[in-house]
């Protein structure tokens, strides 16, 4: 078993990604291999809507570093996928990631259906609900089952430096508790 976490955190040092580490790394101790992606320094044009990707079974756009993404997460058996909120929503190359993921997968065997995953929001104050309802939405257009925890899987950090993120204890309980139920998901599913 094998999940990829996606971060779409820009920041170095980011807190986003340190939710998505404490994520991988109960995975791991669960015995479920995981890797996890940082978009930062990674460009991930818009989607087109030129819907290319039905005629070819790809993405048109080929000079970015989609197409090594989606190959992982298509050979990936879950996905989590972590986004700071800013303005109430997800980041834009985040969205940029699902939307054209999104368009390849469903026009070519809707290869993202049946796997298991879920989101991880990480913002300030206020916001969560929205990005988090965001990654939701994609989850279940792409068939995706997601686990529940004890609490929805929201981080609060408002600095950078993940210093917020290994404070936010609660956060991080939640975080814990998913990654728990989204292997047992997973053994159950590939039993």
């Amino acid at each position: 078993m094998r999940v990829v976490c996606i971060g779409g955190s820009l920041r170095p040092q980011s807190n986003t990604l340190e939710y998505l580490k404490r994520c991988a790394g109960v995975l791991e101790q669960e015995g479920v291999e995981t890797e996890v992606i940082s978009l930062r320094g990674k460009e991930i044009q818009p989607c087109r809507g030129c819907y290319e990707c039905v005629e070819t079974a790809r993405c048109a756009i080929q000079d970015d570093d989609f197409a090594g993404i989606l190959d992982k997460m298509r050979a990936a058996d879950g996905i989590v996928l972590g986004s700071p909120v800013y303005m109430s929503s997800v980041v834009p190359p985040m969205m940029a990631l699902l939307s054209r993921a999104t368009f390849v997968a469903h026009w070519n065997g809707k290869f993202l259906a049946g796997k298991v995953g879920g989101p991880i929001t990480v913002a300030r104050r206020a916001g969560h609900n929205l990005a988090f309802s965001q990654l939701l939405l994609w989850f279940f257009i792409n068939g995706i089952t997601v686990p529940g925890s004890t609490y929805w899987t929201v981080g609060m950090a408002g600095t950078g430096g993940a210093r917020d993120a290994l404070e936010d204890q609660e956060g991080m309980g939640h975080v814990e508790n998913f990654a728990r139920n989204l292997a047992d998901v997973l053994r159950k599913i590939r039993a």
